[in-house]
């Protein structure tokens, strides 16, 4: 259920990020026409982008532990900028998915789609009884 509910907030992000015309991000459905093939091609880039990010992000990061440290975390900004374009790269196998025109332009989005993702993770944290 957790992994549902994260899929829809970066489905939504990433539909956010769609409407910023100068970030030149875009989600091409998987068939022409109605909205909801959009929502679908949304959800379906939303549950690659967190697989992405599960599978290799989870190895990068790893990896780049180092370069964390030197640019005091710094570095999470283009690893997930990175992690954005590699969605979209995989996507475009299929015909359909998430067009991103540059890296640096994904580091942007990137970086919206955290911010989204921060705050909808605070406004659905689960409240503990004290």
């Amino acid at each position: 259920m957790r992994f549902f509910i994260r899929v829809v907030i970066n489905a939504f992000a990433i539909w956010v990020v769609t409407l910023i015309e100068p970030l030149r991000v875009d989600v091409t459905p998987f068939a022409p026409g109605e909205t909801l093939q959009l929502v679908l091609s949304l959800l379906a880039v939303a549950a690659v982008f967190a697989i992405v990010n599960t599978v290799i992000g989870t190895i990068l990061k790893i990896v780049a532990f180092p370069l964390y440290i030197l640019t005091l975390g710094l570095i999470s900004l283009v690893i997930n900028g990175f992690l954005f374009w590699l969605t979209g790269w995989f996507t475009a196998w299929w015909g359909w998915g998430l067009t991103v025109e540059s890296f640096w332009l994904g580091v942007v989005a990137a970086l919206i789609i955290s911010i989204i993702n921060f705050v909808f993770g605070i406004i659905l944290r689960p409240q503990t009884k004290a």
